[in-house]
C-alpha cells in the first residue's frame, strides 16, 4: 500500500507553494545563466507531523540530462509532506559555455543564488541524480552544505559521455568530511566500488536498492529518510 501511495503522490499531493513552478520563478533577482530554468519551492503543509530546519534542495538539468530529473518531483512532493521545507530545481542548461569546466561553473553560480534567495539560516542537504550530480558536487566543492546525496552518479567524469561533456572535466577532490551519501542501484554497485572515489571512502553512506524503480519507490524513499534521520535532519 506504501508503494502505491508513494509512486501516485506527485500527481495528487497539494503541498503549500511558495513560487510557481515555471520559467523565471518569484525569486528577486536570482542569477540566472539559462531563460529556460525551473524551480518549485515547497514548505511543509499543517499536517506534517514536524517541521525541519534544514531545508532538502533536489537539483536538475532535464534540457542536458534527461536523467537527473528523475524521481526529483516525487522525492519533493514527499518530503515536504514529512515537514521538509524542499526546493526543486532544474536548471536551463547554460547557453553560453564552450567547455565543460565552464559550464559546471555557470551551473554552480545559478544553483547558489537560488539557495541564497531561501533565506534559511542553515545550510541545505542537495539532492542529485545522474548527470545532475556532477553539478552538486561543482557546488559542493565551494558552498557549505548540511549534507550531499548522489544517485546513481557516473563512477567517473572521465566516464561521462561526450554528449553530456564536451571537454573533459577535471575529477572533484573535495573532501567528504561532512554527511555524505552514494544512492545506487545492485546493477551500478559493482561499477561504483571499483572507479568511483566517494564510494571507496569509508565515511561515505552507501545506499543499495534493488532496481531504478526502487529508487523512487518505498524502498528508496525509506532508506533515504533513515539516512536523514541518522543525521538529526
Amino acid at each position: 500500500m506504501f508503494s502505491h501511495t508513494f509512486k501516485t503522490f506527485g500527481a495528487r499531493a497539494r503541498p503549500h507553494l511558495v513560487s510557481a513552478f515555471g520559467l523565471g520563478g518569484l525569486f528577486l533577482n536570482p542569477a540566472r545563466h539559462s531563460s529556460s530554468t525551473a524551480y518549485l519551492l515547497r514548505t511543509p503543509p499543517s499536517s506534517a507531523p514536524r517541521e525541519a530546519p534544514t531545508p532538502l534542495v533536489f537539483v536538475s538539468s532535464s534540457p542536458w540530462d534527461a536523467d537527473s530529473r528523475k524521481g526529483m518531483t516525487a522525492f519533493a512532493s514527499w518530503f515536504s509532506e514529512r515537514g521538509y521545507t524542499c526546493l526543486e530545481i532544474d536548471l536551463g542548461k547554460p547557453e553560453d559555455a564552450s567547455t565543460s569546466e565552464a559550464m559546471m561553473s555557470r551551473y554552480e553560480s545559478e544553483l547558489a543564488s537560488h539557495i541564497r534567495m531561501l533565506s534559511i539560516p542553515f545550510a541545505p542537504v542537495i539532492v542529485s541524480r545522474a548527470g545532475g550530480t556532477l553539478i552538486a558536487q561543482t557546488y559542493i566543492s565551494s558552498h557549505p552544505a548540511t549534507g550531499l546525496l548522489l544517485i546513481s552518479p557516473p563512477p567517473s567524469n572521465a566516464a561521462v559521455s561526450q554528449s553530456l561533456l564536451s571537454t573533459p572535466l577535471r575529477e572533484f577532490d573535495f573532501e567528504p568530511r561532512f554527511p555524505c551519501a552514494v544512492m545506487c542501484t545492485q546493477a551500478e554497485q559493482e561499477r561504483l566500488a571499483a572507479d568511483n572515489r566517494l564510494w571507496q571512502e569509508s565515511e561515505v553512506h552507501k545506499i543499495v536498492v534493488r532496481n531504478e524503480e526502487a529508487i523512487v519507490g518505498q524502498e528508496g524513499v525509506v532508506k533515504i529518510e533513515q539516512w536523514l534521520d541518522e543525521l538529526g535532519i
